[in-house]
């Protein structure tokens, strides 16, 4: 490794992937750090017993963005789309419910005649979005009724943060649902107006519809693709301890930051001109706390929860549900332990060998963290059990999988807006220093690989002024 460098990138998950793909791509010189031994973060694919099993993201929704590096990678023809028309349910009193996608959902059991009449009563009224923040329970509870947060927001919530609607932010996590309301008072007229203003940016033509993707081989296809080009400018099993500000004087090719590294040959040093911390919030907080200790307090504030990912196979002949669909996420008045499960071998082909389903459901998050502390045996029985009375499966799996991430998916808490602006201000303190990331614009693959080529954009812009 050598002791100085253009560009250094902490955190190989998609984010810090992305970003030192696309600034080796620019003709930066880079070098991306990785704590563990492997990159890629959650997305993870492993192929056992026939089966291709994700152990991250189930899925992932397409972009431009997404797109863009696909093709440059030429994996284009290496991706898989689910049926954009498959069902989504939600249990309901013990059963599924098919998730109506149009105005059908104004006559489905998920709205009721209260919230029938609040939704109205949002088209033809006026209302305002409380100051300074809104959990998201507030929020469906203010405009519609607690039925419809318990039977469909709550779900799709969980789907999504795996978390508590109770704390998460509406600005924060769904800001463009805060936007619709914000700008027109009404949340459906808000949402017109800003339909009506996408198609008129992109000329007047249909919108795109959104995509699930995948790849034939998984979705580690695309780690996998980042890392091969990155090559030996990839270093996993390395540590960033501690940072340094160096000064940046008027020079902008000045080396800018000194680093502290741990590595499996002891410690050892390098300066960097940029940094980009693509790592989770508390490490990097941890690793800025001799830049500014403020980092620390605002960074480790944002908290991040457990998921359990438990990936069963049955004999297709045992499950007496037909799996037509994308799966079903469940509230959490039902009182089951699972948040929601996808039917992996209904969504995309050789997830499964012949006459056989893969299913994988999750559990923990913010309202059951406990439970991935349990061994694997127990959470396959419970997952098991609790699905089979779901989808009428006869006789016990004939593979099973269990993936624990102990801090999988960032919580968008009430307050997050205001510490992300907290951090922004402090960021501004040190040209050339950048955050990725999923706990800064969303936590889904699409929107972390959309700000991390943003980044490496304007990294090349301060280079080339």
């Amino acid at each position: 490794m050598s002791t100085q460098v253009q560009a250094l990138v902490v955190g190989a998950g998609i984010s810090g992937l992305t970003a030192a793909y696309a600034l080796k791509k620019s003709g930066i010189i880079t070098i991306l750090l990785e704590a563990s031994s492997r990159p890629g973060g959650v997305i993870q694919s492993i192929q056992r017993d026939s089966f291709l099993v994700e152990c991250g993201p189930q899925s992932f929704s397409g972009n431009a963005s997404i797109a863009s590096v696909c093709k440059d990678l030429g994996l284009l023809d290496q991706r898989i789309f689910a049926d954009p028309k498959a069902p989504r349910y939600v249990l309901l009193n013990g059963k599924l419910q098919s998730v109506p996608m149009g105005p059908g959902l104004l006559v489905s059991p998920f709205v009721g005649g209260s919230t029938f009449f609040a939704m109205l009563r949002d088209l033809l009224g006026s209302s305002r979005p409380p100051e300074p923040d809104e959990s998201i329970a507030d929020f469906v509870r203010r405009k519609f009724t607690p039925t419809f947060l318990d039977r469909l927001i709550g779900p799709f919530v969980s789907g999504v943060y795996a978390g508590d609607p109770e704390k998460l932010s509406l600005r924060a996590a769904f800001p463009i649902v805060h936007e619709a309301e914000t700008v027109k008072a009404s949340l459906f007229r808000g949402a017109i107006a800003m339909r009506k203003a996408q198609r008129t940016k992109r000329g007047e033509g249909p919108l795109e519809k959104p995509t699930f993707e995948s790849f034939r081989d998984g979705n580690e296809t695309l780690v996998r693709a980042l890392a091969k080009d990155l090559d030996d400018q990839l270093f996993c099993d390395v540590e960033v301890t501690a940072v340094d500000a160096l000064d940046p004087s008027l020079d902008a090719t000045a080396a800018r930051f000194h680093l502290t590294l741990h590595t499996p040959r002891g410690e050892e040093r390098i300066e960097a001109e940029r940094l980009v911390l693509a790592c989770s919030p508390s490490a990097a907080g941890r690793i800025l706390a001799r830049l500014n200790p403020q980092f620390e307090s605002e960074l480790t504030a944002i908290e991040s929860v457990p998921i359990g990912l438990v990936s069963l196979g049955y004999r297709a002949a045992d499950v007496a549900h037909g799996l037509d669909g994308f799966g079903f996420l469940v509230p959490r008045s039902s009182g089951l332990n699972v948040l929601g499960t996808v039917w992996n071998s209904s969504l995309f082909p050789g997830r499964a060998p012949e006459n056989h389903a893969l299913l994988t459901s999750f559990v923990g998050g913010a309202t059951n963290p406990a439970i991935v502390q349990k061994s694997p045996e127990e959470l396959v029985s419970i997952v098991h059990r609790e699905i089979s009375s779901v989808l009428s499966i006869r006789n016990t799996p004939v593979f099973s999988n269990v993936t624990i991430w102990p801090q999988a998916i960032p919580q968008y808490n009430l307050g997050h807006t205001a510490r992300l602006a907290a951090v922004e201000k402090l960021r501004s303190a040190f040209p050339g220093l950048h955050f990725a990331g999923n706990y800064l614009r969303g936590p889904a693959i699409g929107a972390c690989v959309e700000q991390a080529l943003k980044i490496a954009d304007e990294i090349r812009v301060s280079f080339a002024n």
